[in-house]
């Protein structure tokens, strides 16, 4: 392509891209690598965009050109491309053949790293010419009339040419023209400033061998006089370039351009360009975004910037005063703008009910690509968001620029969760976007907080019920999972449910909801209200979110039990069950007795107190009924009997073909007995407790339980317990602990029965046996016959007898406890 006096070659980035380029002129059958510094020198330059779309620009009067009398002129260009995208080196050769005409008596070019000034022969007089350029030039060395040059700088300078040549000028002569070139920022060149524009200028004298003819040379390039707003750029030339002219000069035409071509008025206007000239200057405004440049992306200090790039030509032909010579003055003109700040901006579509963060970042550049994103316990890359399900994508928009949108849904683990208050949830997402400029490879990170609040919050809840033993109770979780305490009032005080507490109230459960079952008799039971023949007790539970310590939910689940307080007895005898109930919380049942003090309990423990005894003892009053008052608990057990009563029963009997036979049953029973640490009969001594060593008079509590059955028929029943000193049982001494199911008459400290009900553990209450005694030691002439240790002595062997309802008796032999 011709550009008014240049050669335009255009390499396309599909084939540049990821490649190397150079360059080399051909002259005939030689092949010249055109470098930076001779490129300048022979009038060609190279641009590229960062995205590799190359121009190759040649001057119609450079090096290596067949010139045609300054009218046809034939270009020859190797392109080499080597690099990682290919195997090898590719070669393009490129020859193109172009007619100019006609020249301006002066023409000067100022290229973007040259400048050049050439004359017509036939206008070969003293001027001054003003030149900038943004090509790299080289004057071919020919056989010319030039002998030597003088630059002005503005001190002369006088150099052969040959001399000239080796720093780098160009100088020549063709049929019709003397051309004359200088790259910018030579030695010799200078700055001044003309109408507040800086200027490069370069100025010579070219002396000729032949006639002794002088030829005074000059170019002034403008390198400066840019403006920059936002929206505009707007590029101010002097319209009397002073070192160019000596007289006032007419300006016959100006041309506005893009690349070096012209541009008509009805394009300028679609771009909305503006030519102007006024007093002191020729004025050219060209929007920011105009579609003959392009943007780039930029991150210094990792911040995101743009610079918008365009190359205005601006050209003028002017005629000097009293003369018919014309200059053409060209000037191709290479603007960036300065970094104009783009912060990107996060925008926030998240649709709350949606529970997914819907975030967008831009705008950027089309250079600009998302490498991965940063949350706060990992970086993920774009292609693992998606892997994710995070739907990571990029949106192309018409005019080239972009944006990114990510989807994270409230649900996944890297989005921070917490509760304000106990029915909301704020979710809370901070990321770093890892971003990259291409084709510079530079990173820059962008950091977006978003946060989102939703009472979305279902809290845990507690069901509960009763039936004639238990309590049950159903904690479903709720949203948050088991994220909760559960508190239990224990034996009167708040205890969180613990390892301990599930395993003794049977603890089930799912990833939904968990179950106990606590019986009314357990210690989490608090006992209200007490009658003849029911309790009413009740357990309190509570759900805490933690640390917080919320109240999620509670329950207090009261109900009523079958208990039988007082049983009264035909034959005289009166057993009452003495209950501790909430409204007297500092009662302690061991120490409750009758109205005569002295009865006390046969039983007890921290919430029992067990008491047998005749009618005609312990205080009791004889009216119309029996009353028996406990003194302390105030609480009146009362028996009915109807006096002169009297039952008639008719029977029949008949006589018997044969007199009833047992059909015994065969078979092994395994029976255990234990000693318990307290009256609770809860925890018991273990095999690597032994020996266990108790003081005087202190109580030792037995359990003895038929094991390995579950028939409600079968009873176990004490016969005969006894202790011996020695581990033989038939050895003396011995003492009689339990006779024919009875205490022993003779002890002064009676062994007391305890009773036992149903609960947890204890499905058939009939299998078990508890009794309770003090610890005593034997004595021979009143002397000890065991060893003290610290005041304590260790306990003797007991051994009990024991039968079963349907069976003979049956002998626990050979064991002992300690």
């Amino acid at each position: 392509m011709l550009l008014c006096r240049i050669y335009w070659l255009t390499l396309d980035k599909t084939l540049a891209v990821g490649s190397q380029l150079e360059i080399d002129a051909i002259d005939g059958t030689d092949i010249i690598p055109l470098s930076h510094t001779l490129a300048a020198q022979c009038g060609y330059s190279i641009e590229s965009d960062p995205w590799g779309t190359t121009k190759v620009f040649a001057s119609l009067l450079g090096c290596y050109v067949d010139n045609q009398a300054d009218v046809v002129f034939t270009f020859g260009l190797r392109l080499r491309l080597y690099g990682d995208g290919l195997s090898e080196q590719v070669e393009h050769d490129v020859t193109e053949t172009c007619s100019y005409s006609p020249w301006a008596s002066r023409e000067i070019l100022c290229d973007r790293n040259y400048m050049e000034v050439h004359d017509s022969w036939e206008n070969a007089i003293p001027d001054v010419c003003h030149f900038k350029m943004y090509f790299f030039i080289h004057a071919a060395v020919a056989p010319n009339g030039i002998w030597k040059m003088t630059f002005h700088t503005p001190d002369p300078k006088v150099m052969l040419l040959a001399d000239a040549q080796r720093a780098g000028y160009g100088a020549m002569m063709t049929q019709t023209r003397l051309v004359i070139r200088s790259p910018y920022n030579m030695a010799e060149t200078y700055s001044v400033e003309v109408a507040g524009v800086p200027m490069e200028v370069f100025s010579v004298s070219t002396y000729y061998k032949i006639g002794s003819l002088i030829v005074d040379s000059a170019a002034a390039c403008p390198t400066g006089g840019v403006v920059f707003t936002e929206k505009v750029i707007t590029w101010h030339v002097p319209r009397r370039i002073t070192p160019l002219i000596s007289s006032a000069v007419k300006i016959l035409e100006t041309h506005m351009g893009i690349y070096g071509q012209r541009l008509d008025k009805t394009k300028m206007a679609a771009r909305h360009y503006k030519l102007s000239v006024t007093e002191s200057h020729v004025v050219i405004e060209i929007p920011v975004g105009s579609p003959d440049g392009y943007y780039k992306s930029h991150a210094p200090d990792y911040a995101y910037h743009i610079t918008y790039t365009v190359e205005p030509m601006l050209e003028l032909l002017w005629r000097a005063e009293n003369t018919q010579a014309d200059t053409r003055y060209k000037v191709l003109f290479p603007i960036t703008t300065p970094l104009m700040p783009r912060p990107p901006h996060v925008i926030d579509n998240t649709v709350h009910e949606q529970r997914v963060f819907d975030i967008l970042l831009g705008i950027f550049l089309h250079d600009v690509e998302l490498m991965n994103i940063t949350f706060t316990t990992r970086v993920l890359t774009v292609a693992e968001c998606n892997a994710r399900g995070f739907d990571v994508q990029e949106h192309h928009f018409a005019n080239g620029s972009k944006t990114f949108s990510i989807r994270v849904p409230f649900s996944d683990e890297l989005v921070l969760k917490r509760n304000p208050d106990p029915l909301t949830t704020v979710y809370f997402l901070p990321l770093v976007f890892g971003l990259l400029v291409l084709p510079d490879q530079t990173p820059f990170p962008h950091p977006a907080e978003l946060e989102a609040s939703r009472e979305d919050v279902v809290l845990p809840t507690i069901t509960g019920r009763c039936d004639q033993e238990n309590f049950y109770f159903s904690v479903k979780y709720g949203s948050q999972q088991d994220n909760f305490q559960t508190m239990m009032l224990h034996a009167g005080s708040w205890r969180e449910l613990d390892i301990e507490l599930a395993n003794l109230y049977s603890l089930t459960g799912n990833g939904t909801h968990f179950s106990i079952t606590v019986p009314f008799t357990a210690p989490a039971a608090a006992f209200e209200l007490v009658n003849f023949k029911s309790i009413r007790a009740r357990v309190d539970l509570l759900l805490l979110e933690m640390p917080n310590m919320w109240q999620l939910d509670d329950l207090s689940l009261a109900c009523y039990f079958p208990l039988t307080t007082t049983e009264c007895y035909a034959n005289g005898t009166v057993t009452a069950l003495a209950v501790k109930v909430e409204s007297v919380s500092n009662l302690n049942p061991e120490y409750l007795t009758l109205r005569d003090q002295s009865c006390k309990p046969a039983f007890s423990n921290d919430r029992f107190a067990f008491f047998s005894f005749k009618l005609n003892s312990c205080g009791t009053t004889r009216t119309v009924r029996l009353l028996l008052g406990l003194m302390t608990y105030q609480h009146t057990i009362s028996c009915y009997y109807l006096l002169n009563y009297t039952k008639t029963m008719a029977f029949r009997a008949s006589p018997r073909s044969t007199n009833p036979v047992a059909d015994p049953g065969v078979g092994h029973l395994v029976v255990q007995i234990r000693l318990s640490q307290d009256s609770s009969y809860a925890l018991f001594y273990q095999s690597e407790d032994y020996p266990v060593e108790k003081y005087l008079r202190q109580p030792l509590y037995f359990e003895v339980e038929l094991m390995q059955s579950t028939d409600p028929k079968i009873e176990v029943v004490l016969e005969n317990c006894w202790a011996t000193l020695h581990k033989d049982r038939t050895s003396l001494p011995s003492w009689d602990l339990i006779i024919d199911s009875c205490e022993n008459p003779d002890d002064l400290y009676l062994t007391v029965f305890h009773p036992v009900v149903a609960y947890t553990r204890i499905q058939v209450p009939a299998h078990i046996k508890r009794f309770s005694i003090k610890m005593f030691t034997f004595t021979k002439d009143d002397a000890v016959l065991k060893e003290q240790v610290m005041g304590m002595v260790p306990l003797s062997y007991f051994w009990p007898l024991m039968t079963q309802i349907s069976s003979g008796p049956v002998l626990l032999s050979d064991s002992n406890l300690f």
